[in-house]
């Protein structure tokens, strides 16, 4: 028991000792090497850790479309195939249609195959259930000469939306105007894709590139769909949703100039087209009207169409103040000599205590017991402690006032 509070009462200090060895000198150097490599090249070149990044960033998109096509012989403008209304960053410019008109609230036959029936008993399944185009009665109708359906009680005449129809194709050539702007609050710092210089006249003649005009603010829809790595004719003629990434990137170390917006464009549901069952995209929407006696009635549109979506993210770097700077620079210095630095100590440690020839004696000398009692001992007889633990030569050193040993010979 004494001896585990003996024990318990200790205290440790450290002691240093200067190994002249080659082997474990070279080893240290090359780890304090690697270490300042990796905070020069990796922490303050290349993630630029010194500097603040502002994330909360104040942004807007706002979108029109322009241009006409033809459709089921009939002109067609940006009222009738943009939807919503303009201005929103996520629109719809619709390539097709089905059209079901007149359509009243009463009961019909279903348009739909898989309610195909010769009595009554076929239908009773589908009571209680949805239906594809209103709710199932049970009971089973004539649809046409040579069929009989399940009828249902809803809007008739039922939708018919297997019938085959094409694309307008003049779509491809529509065009997208896009206005964005954003503003890093934490710099006070506003920025748009309209630079001072842009004239009225050169926004009507000229058209998005990568290269030559990233600050023309025209997008022509068929390069949107083929930066996109998309087929039109085949995405006008079962819908898709296309992604406009809008991304701004800014080092205000750099000049303004370099603060610039960059463009991307990807098809946000491509895991639909490889659907058999539900491709593309569509929705419905329906016109409604009035009868002279008072009856509702209305138009039913199964609309196929273009999504696109328009994203903006961004991300700015600042280098701080010499006064906000103080927090980065303490805690790297304080990684340098109180993690880092270690690191090598510990690895040159290792290799010194436990696979040198002569671990043993470098263990003695680093590793030391003083007791009262040799302290007294020592002191009564020369006034001076020393340990004759260790065997080998040693002499004073300039480093701080540590032992040095040597081995260069």
């Amino acid at each position: 028991m004494w001896t585990c509070i003996t024990e318990f009462f200790t205290y440790e200090t450290t002691k240093s000792v200067v190994v002249k060895s080659w082997t474990i000198g070279i080893i240290n150097r090359v780890v304090q090497l690697l270490i300042i490599t990796y905070f020069i090249g990796w922490v303050f070149v290349y993630e630029k850790a010194y500097q603040i990044r502002d994330t909360a960033i104040e942004s807007s998109v706002m979108t029109k479309v322009k241009g006409f096509g033809l459709y089921n012989n009939r002109v067609m403008d940006v009222a009738e195939y943009v939807t919503p209304s303009q201005g929103a960053s996520v629109f719809c410019i619709i390539t097709k249609l089905i059209t079901t008109e007149n359509q009243v609230q009463g009961y019909c036959p279903e348009s739909e195959m898989k309610y195909k029936c010769t009595h009554d008993n076929n239908c009773t399944k589908f009571l209680n259930k949805p239906g594809g185009n209103g709710l199932p009665t049970g009971r089973c109708v004539r649809f046409n000469d040579t069929l009989n359906t399940c009828e249902i009680r809803g809007w008739c005449p039922a939708e018919i939306d297997y019938i085959k129809t094409h694309p307008m194709m003049e779509v491809e050539n529509f065009t997208i105007f896009i206005k964005n702007s954003i503003r890093f609050p934490l710099f006070n710092f506003t920025k748009g894709n309209f630079l001072p210089t842009i004239t009225p006249q050169y926004i009507k003649a000229c058209n998005f590139d990568h290269e030559n005009n990233t600050y023309c603010p025209i997008f022509r829809v068929g390069d949107v769909i083929r930066y996109a790595h998309q087929n039109f004719t085949t995405l006008a003629q079962k819908g898709g949703v296309i992604g406009i990434k809008i991304g701004w990137m800014c080092d205000l170390d750099k000049s303004e100039d370099e603060c610039n917006p960059s463009y991307s464009f990807t098809r946000l549901d491509a895991m639909s087209e490889k659907n058999s069952v539900s491709p593309g995209y569509n929705f419905r929407y329906a016109e409604y009207y009035k009868m002279d006696n008072g009856t509702d009635y209305r138009t039913l549109l199964n609309a196929v169409c273009i999504l696109f979506f328009s994203p903006l993210f961004s991300s700015t770097l600042f280098s701080p103040l010499l006064i906000s700077s103080i927090p980065f620079y303490s805690t790297t210095l304080f990684s340098f000599s109180a993690l880092d630095w270690s690191q090598g100590t510990v690895l040159c440690d290792i290799i010194l205590l436990n696979f040198l020839k002569g671990a043993e004696q470098y263990k003695a000398r680093k590793f030391e017991e003083v007791s009262d009692t040799q302290i007294e001992d020592s002191l009564s007889s020369n006034g001076l402690y020393r340990s004759r633990e260790f065997i080998g030569v040693e002499k004073q050193s300039n480093d701080s006032g540590a032992f040095s040993i040597g081995q260069y010979g």
